[in-house]
């Protein structure tokens, strides 16, 4: 079950992200000094027009455009910005307290409906897969290598002595009463519904 934002609606986005349970209490957002090391270092900035030294300044400043900002969403969690800030900032996790405001208001989101086949994956397998959206793009990155390792991919691990990819038995009912106890079966389904309503 998606639990309701609590949080007072007069609260600033600073005030937001700081009372957020990822934010760690040594987090070091209000001493942000807007050097851009998170920016220089980060490959999203280098690919798109993400910037997370924009990103805090906003939340610092309190402008709610930022929660329009669809830079946002091309964040991928890797945490190179946190590593490199010598105020001991991390603009990931203030990112992922954006977003999660975001999805929590239960507005459709597109972004998230794609990833949504990689949460079924995991109820279904146990392991995650690319959503197929992604997969031309791998192609026209990889070439043809990205086709033959996915279609040859069993027999690869087999020749390398690894198990089975996907899960099975009494591993996968495990993973599967982990994702429903956690509310992430649940979440699924409400990310889902949201989009198709």
């Amino acid at each position: 079950m998606i639990k309701k934002d609590h949080k007072n609606d007069t609260d600033s986005l600073l005030e937001v992200v700081i009372k957020d349970y990822r934010a760690y209490p040594e987090m070091g957002i209000k001493r942000c000094l807007q050097c851009g090391l998170c920016t220089s270092n980060c490959p999203a900035a280098r690919h798109s027009d993400y910037d997370p030294r924009e990103m805090v300044k906003m939340v610092r400043d309190n402008n709610p455009e930022i929660m329009d900002n669809p830079d946002i969403w091309n964040c991928f969690y890797c945490y190179t910005c946190g590593s490199n800030c010598p105020a001991n900032n991390s603009p990931c996790i203030v990112n992922q307290i954006l977003r999660q405001k975001i999805l929590l208001k239960g507005e459709k989101n597109t972004r998230i409906y794609k990833f949504l086949t990689y949460g079924y994956s995991y109820m279904d397998f146990g392991v995650g897969s690319i959503p197929s959206d992604f997969f031309d793009a791998l192609v026209a990155d990889f070439g043809q290598m990205y086709v033959e390792l996915k279609i040859n991919l069993e027999d690869i691990r087999h020749d390398l002595g690894l198990e089975d990819y996907n899960l099975k038995g009494k591993a996968l009912n495990e993973v599967k009463s982990i994702l429903k106890s956690s509310g992430f079966t649940n979440r699924l389904k409400k990310f889902k519904e949201c989009h198709e309503s």
